[in-house]
């Protein structure tokens, strides 16, 4: 039987402090505080949490009561969490409300009206940079061209912090105008370009000669690893025995995507591995099958994330020689987290990879086996003939790697004699 003394410790024990706040029971025990069925966070996390509310309630009351305009109240909430985003200082963190995250899926799935850019942030100067003109796109059509500065849409300034806005604002309606100002060596040039339906293209291939195929692989998306198969068992129905594989310009894409593709191109091993800031390590393989012949990768300062993995895979296991200039320089792995009750989501830096050795290219990139400058007469020309197909002896690095993939190709004839 329990005497009166143990049960008056276990009602001391038991004691539950019932308070409101903001309309919600909480309960606290201990040094915790249940917020709800399954939420439990520390009574000091709670007390930070309730002063920083009372400071963000009474700054929302001054801007609803004082600001010149009305503002919408949605747009002061989204603001002050895209503002807490925003305080890690990293381009490739980002929150997306329900509509901006539609807008991400539309990239991800390759159709939209616009004008056909792929654009990037450049970290040195904080500014939107062409990555490439789709081809055939509107862009493309009126001369636009990797390394372009968009620094006005539709008359208003753009920069590096304003990057959703920017690509939401050149969308819009089929056979609609926007006007889009660039910034390209010092000249600033106006177009007014006529919206499409863009069907993001993410790759193209074709025979170089007899021997050689070429495939540019545009980004990484959904089908790329299918698009990719088949392009390499059509080009080795035309007699393909060595490969060029264009990495330039290639802003990344689908991590899964640019695996699949290394798992064709490498022997059985690693193809990276990534680290978040607590040690865990997450590593990513190819199996023993994969094409074995002649390989030239092309990469410039615009080859970045996944087109990094792949052609620093490629380096790594020395199935390849890779030739351009340096690359980007983003060796980091986002992740989406969400969507949240109303449709939102974080992409958040989770982790950074490593390629096979150990290389963290992050800020450093790939640096090519061969450097191969681009020629003058090779901008001149995209930029005199837009839409037209670059003519190979303008195209210095394709050339380059065209020889070099020859020149394997000839060295294994003599050894097989």
């Amino acid at each position: 039987m329990i005497s009166k003394r143990a049960a008056a410790l276990g009602a001391i024990i038991l004691i539950i402090c019932t308070a409101f706040f903001s309309s919600i029971i909480t309960m606290r025990i201990n040094e915790y505080i249940l917020i709800s069925q399954g939420d439990v966070i520390k009574a000091e996390e709670y007390t930070e949490l309730k002063d920083f509310y009372k400071k963000f309630n009474q700054i929302k009351n001054v801007i609803q009561e004082e600001y010149l305009e009305e503002p919408e109240l949605d747009t002061l909430l989204n603001g002050a969490l895209k503002g807490m985003v925003a305080s890690l200082k990293d381009p490739y963190t980002y929150y997306l409300t329900a509509e901006e995250y539609k807008d991400f899926l539309i990239d991800v799935e390759g159709t939209y009206a616009g004008v056909g850019l792929s654009v990037s942030v450049t970290v040195e100067d904080n500014m939107i940079t062409v990555v490439s003109a789709f081809k055939g796109s509107p862009a493309a059509e009126a001369g636009i061209t990797a390394g372009d500065k968009i620094i006005r849409v539709e008359g208003e300034e753009v920069d590096g912090s304003m990057l959703d806005a920017a690509v939401n604002k050149m969308r819009g309606e089929p056979d609609t105008q926007v006007k889009v100002s660039i910034l390209r060596d010092g000249e600033i040039l106006d177009f007014v370009l006529t919206r499409a339906i863009i069907n993001i293209p993410d790759m193209e291939y074709k025979m170089l000669d007899n021997e050689v195929g070429y495939i540019w692989l545009y980004r990484f998306d959904q089908r790329s690893s299918v698009n990719f198969l088949d392009a390499l068992n059509d080009l080795h129905s035309q007699g393909m025995k060595g490969l060029v594989l264009d990495l330039r310009n290639n802003p990344g894409g689908l991590l899964s995507e640019c695996v699949a593709i290394a798992d064709m191109l490498l022997p059985k091993g690693l193809v990276l591995y990534s680290q978040d800031r607590h040690g865990n390590r997450e590593e990513y393989l190819s199996n023993e099958e994969h094409i074995d012949i002649p390989l030239a990768v092309l990469v410039n300062e615009y080859s970045a994330s996944a087109s990094e993995v792949l052609s620093g895979a490629i380096q790594d296991h020395g199935v390849g020689v890779i030739i351009g200039k340096t690359t980007f320089g983003k060796g980091l792995v986002q992740t989406i987290r969400g969507p949240f009750k109303e449709g939102d989501v974080i992409k958040l830096t989770t982790a950074q990879y490593f390629t096979p050795n150990g290389r963290n290219i992050d800020k450093k990139g790939v640096v090519p086996d061969i450097e191969v400058d681009e020629l003058e007469e090779a901008a001149d020309f995209i930029i005199n003939n837009p839409g037209e197909e670059l003519p190979l002896e303008l195209d210095a690095p394709l050339s380059r790697g065209l020889e070099e993939v020859k020149k394997l190709l000839s060295e294994l004839s003599e050894e097989g004699e």
